[in-house]
Order: structure tokens, then C-alpha cells, then sequence
């Protein structure tokens, strides 16, 4: 088991300095993108099983993060073991809101008050069996391809986010069903395309949501 690691400057790195620029987007994007750009350096070596730690993982000294690593090996161990010899997936399915599946309701000028009402429900329950059928579709591709993989884990919407995607979540899915799992990425897309909803498939990332650690078994 190896660890990398590189010296930064305490006057840029400090606890209260990092707190104090969390809010600035463009300075933690910046940091985030090196970070991610050493993660992949070594995943892309033969052989290797990456475990990524987390943005602003500081310790006081190399010897600190070698005691903290050999305090952790038996969590460790069993991550790298859950990890090895597969990649980090992402699927987001989102709804098409520019679709219109099924006949047109029309809505414009009726004959009587009673037949513009009814036109406007008809059209209500059209929109909304519509966006039933679109997280239904979405959610039976999620499970269609979670079969291909190790492990999934769903994301939370964004905070404050006005049309949340239907799906969004990470698959582990092992290096040797690469091929068949993006065939099935195809697949479901047109699936979902058909229903209303539009599937992203990003990857393959180390695995950046499947190294959590846990703790040691005594």
C-alpha cells in the first residue's frame, strides 16, 4: 500500500483560511480540478486500485498521515478490496420538458366555459401522466443497469434546484463488464427518451463515492 502526498504552504492551507474561502466557487473548482487530475495519474497505472481522499485532506506531517493510514489498513483493506478492478459510473436522467408525448390536448377558444375547463384538465392530466411515466422509465433503467454493477449510490438533489434531475447516481461496475454496461446505457437511454426523460452516462472516474471507510472490527 503506497500513499501520495505533496507539501503545501500553511500561510494558503491553514484551517481558518480554507473555512474562510469555501464560499469562493472559482478557487475550490480550481483546487478540486488538481486534485482530481492526481486521483486519475494514478488510476491510469496498470494494475493500481486508487482509494481518492477527500478535498483538503491535511495532516501536520508525513509521518502523521503514514500513522493515520496504518491506524486505518484493516478499513482500507476492505475498501480496496470493494473497489478492485472496477470504475465509478455516473447516470443522470432528467426530464424532457420540450416533450409531448401522445396526442395534443387542445386548450385555445371552446364553444362554453364548461369545454375550455375541461380541455385545460385534459391537458393537466396529460402533463402529468406524462411525467409519471417519465420517473417511472427512469427509475426501471436505474434498476436495469444497477444489475450490471457492483454497487450504487444515489445522489441528493441539489439544494434549491427547480427541476431536480429523476436519477442521479454513481454505479460500481467491474472493468470486464464495461462494454455490456454501456450497451445497456444505450439501451436505456432510448427507453427513456421514448418516455420523456433524457439519460447522461459519464465515465469511467476512480471511484470517488464508494471509499468511504469503515471503521475497524475489533
Amino acid at each position: 500500500m503506497w500513499l501520495a502526498s505533496a507539501e503545501v504552504p500553511l500561510a494558503l492551507y491553514g484551517a481558518e483560511l480554507i473555512r474562510s474561502r469555501l464560499q469562493n466557487l472559482e478557487w475550490v473548482s480550481e483546487i478540486a480540478l488538481a486534485h482530481a487530475a492526481v486521483v486519475e495519474h494514478f488510476a491510469r497505472a496498470r494494475g493500481a486500485t486508487v482509494v481518492p481522499m477527500k478535498l483538503f485532506t491535511l495532516f501536520s506531517s508525513v509521518e502523521r498521515a503514514l500513522a493515520e493510514m496504518h491506524a486505518r489498513r484493516l478499513p482500507l483493506g476492505r475498501v480496496i478490496k470493494r473497489i478492485r478492478g472496477a470504475d465509478e459510473w455516473g447516470v443522470r436522467i432528467a426530464r424532457n420538458t420540450a416533450f409531448a408525448g401522445g396526442e395534443a390536448v387542445p386548450v385555445g377558444p371552446a364553444s362554453s366555459g364548461a369545454a375550455f375547463l375541461a380541455a385545460k384538465k385534459r391537458a393537466r392530466d396529460q402533463a402529468r401522466a406524462q411525467s409519471v411515466g417519465a420517473a417511472q422509465a427512469a427509475e426501471r433503467s436505474l434498476e436495469a443497469l444497477a444489475r450490471l454493477a457492483k454497487g450504487t449510490r444515489r445522489q441528493p438533489p441539489p439544494e434549491g434546484a427547480a427541476a431536480p434531475p429523476l436519477v442521479d447516481a454513481a454505479l460500481l461496475v467491474p472493468s470486464s463488464r464495461k462494454e455490456k454496461f454501456k450497451l445497456a446505457a444505450r439501451r436505456e437511454a432510448e427507453r427513456c427518451r421514448t418516455a420523456g426523460a433524457d439519460l447522461t452516462l459519464t465515465g469511467p472516474w476512480p471511484a470517488y463515492n464508494f471509499v468511504q471507510l469503515e471503521e475497524a472490527r475489533s
